[in-house]
């Protein structure tokens, strides 16, 4: 009964924590602040990396749309009334000399050449190619020019691979003079697949690939009926 006296005296005046308790809460405490602070950090290093992949995939997919624009037009020929495609030959038989792209078959490369009449007094020739890490563009006397930025931007892959459709054949009024089609024009749509594979200069893991297909405006036309001057078609 003395005890019992004795223990509720000792409770009535005690006040505050025991060392114990304050360990507890401290150590709870420091828990939670670790939580939040491992929180915050993954937050942030996820931020950064997204921000980082943005900015990959705009670049690529921004020189992506330059080349494709730009190669397009390979082989356009300016008149007065402004730039018009031609064919391979034209009316009179001559050869438009912008045709040629290349590559023009085969497998994938890292250079592509072609050129076009930007103006009266310029032709070309341009290009663009993978080098050290950048892609450049050809500004015809210009010489070579970085496209890409190679402080923020490492192009590890840029593939032009030609992606060209099978001759068909342009019907003709008569049969050739060997009672034949051979001497019937051709013509070729011509489509080049492009790739670029680049990663952050600083986080390697930041890989980024775009890939797009052009079509140049200037079909590839053939007229396969001898020398210059000669018809068209029989």
């Amino acid at each position: 009964m003395q005890l019992k006296k004795l223990q509720a005296s000792m409770n009535v005046h005690q006040r505050g924590l025991s060392l114990v308790e304050l360990m507890v809460g401290i150590t709870v405490g420091l828990f939670i602040v670790a939580a939040a602070s491992l929180m915050v950090s993954t937050q942030l290093v996820d931020n950064r990396r997204l921000l980082l992949e943005t900015q990959i995939q705009q670049d690529l997919r921004a020189a992506a749309d330059i080349i494709t624009r730009d190669l397009r037009r390979s082989g356009s020929f300016r008149l007065d009334q402004g730039h018009v495609a031609l064919a391979n030959s034209s009316a009179g038989g001559a050869d438009n000399i912008l045709m040629s792209v290349s590559p023009m078959a085969g497998t994938a490369t890292t250079v592509v050449d072609y050129a076009y009449m930007r103006s009266l007094a310029e032709v070309g020739p341009y290009g663009f190619r993978l080098i050290s890490g950048a892609i450049e563009s050809r500004q015809g006397a210009g010489g070579w020019q970085a496209l890409t930025d190679r402080n923020t931007l490492l192009v590890t892959a840029f593939n032009v691979t030609p992606a060209h459709e099978l001759p068909t054949v342009m019907a003709c009024q008569r049969l050739c003079i060997d009672s034949t089609q051979n001497c019937w024009p051709t013509l070729q749509v011509r489509r080049f697949d492009i790739e670029i594979t680049g990663r952050a200069v600083t986080d390697a893991a930041v890989t980024r690939t775009v890939r797009t297909r052009v079509r140049l405006r200037n079909d590839d036309v053939n007229f396969r009926n001898g020398p210059i001057g000669a018809p068209l078609c029989p």
